[in-house]
């Protein structure tokens, strides 16, 4: 997060930050992985820019990225992939996962049922779509498709097996296409598995796509694994009153306080805040800076085969945004 402000800084970025602490902090200080104050902030700003949070384990706490979701109704999740450092497995990708968000199989209604001595012997979980919850994903990533250009949609589901629980978001999806979006973009449909083995065959066949809670959730980490893995991957969360922003990865207690992380990911999620906020020109401009950190001074961190820790790298992105990158 330091490195990702300091990069904001260096922009001149338009944003006014009030610090706020979640997560396993939350814990120690206010009792709860998701203190009030946090939650009044958001509120208040309608935007936040948030650090992986670790979810303390045991003792009931949900997790409090599917509670941010839940309180501002954060129905969209929407994960871009691109190749930034060239010469990798899969080059030129540039794909956009949109994932549904409140949803399917991670609302976590679930409980056991015992047999005998065995209080856990049956496990059950229930997974609810709504057809208005259909519709608001739906027509976020057609709305846009349309908007950035992108040439083709492929909706993701499995209706073979699950005809009701994803049947639905693939009946709504082909409704709205053939009612208000006929002829602006390709439109296709796929098996979750089928599509899980085209990406890594030939990821190039896609542009876009939009799918379930659980399937973009893996999905949209397989495609981070085409461009260099979570260190990578930017995330949005959007809703109608509010927009929260985060690296897709979570946190990393084992290597925190140690100055080695790579911070592009929440660099990228930033780019995507002020795209969001209507400042492209400063998010070309990050972006642009972070390729030529990487690509022209060769600064990369330790997951990417470089030697550069936190501070080093932020210094040479922070030169790049000065030098007019």
């Amino acid at each position: 997060m330091e490195a990702t402000l300091a990069a904001l800084d260096a922009l001149g970025s338009p944003f006014e930050w009030d610090p706020q602490i979640a997560g396993l902090g939350g814990v120690r200080t206010a009792g709860d992985p998701l203190p009030e104050a946090t939650l009044e902030s958001i509120r208040r700003t309608r935007l936040a820019l948030k650090g992986p949070l670790e979810t303390p384990s045991g003792g009931g706490y949900r997790s409090s990225n599917v509670r941010l979701r839940e309180a501002f109704q954060l129905y969209a999740n929407v994960r871009p992939a691109r190749t930034i450092i060239p010469g990798g497995r899969f080059d030129d990708i540039d794909l956009l996962v949109v994932r549904e968000n409140l949803e399917g199989l991670y609302i976590g209604h679930e409980h056991y049922i015992r047999i005998e001595d065995d209080p856990h012997a049956v496990a059950m979980a229930t997974g609810i779509n709504t057809r208005q919850g259909c519709k608001h994903i739906l027509r976020y990533a057609f709305d846009a498709a349309v908007a950035q250009g992108r040439k083709k949609v492929t909706v993701v589901h499995k209706a073979n097996i699950m005809k009701a629980l994803t049947g639905i978001f693939l009946e709504t999806a082909e409704q709205l296409y053939a009612a208000e979006y006929q002829g602006k973009f390709q439109f296709e449909t796929m098996i979750v598995d089928a599509c899980a083995m085209k990406l890594v065959l030939n990821p190039w066949q896609f542009d876009m796509i939009v799918t379930t809670n659980l399937f973009g959730d893996i999905l949209s980490d397989l495609v981070a694994g085409l461009v260099g893995g979570l260190g990578m991957a930017p995330g949005a969360n959007i809703g109608a009153d509010a927009a929260i922003f985060e690296a897709v990865h979570g946190s990393a207690p084992d290597i925190a306080g140690k100055g080695i992380a790579n911070p592009i990911a929440l660099m990228l999620a930033a780019a995507q805040m002020l795209d969001h906020v209507k400042r492209t020109d400063l998010a070309d401009r990050l972006r642009t800076a972070i390729d030529q950190t990487l690509n022209v001074d060769n600064v990369r961190t330790g997951d990417l085969g470089g030697g550069a820790n936190t501070i080093a790298f932020t210094k040479a992105l922070v030169a790049r945004i000065k030098g007019g990158a």
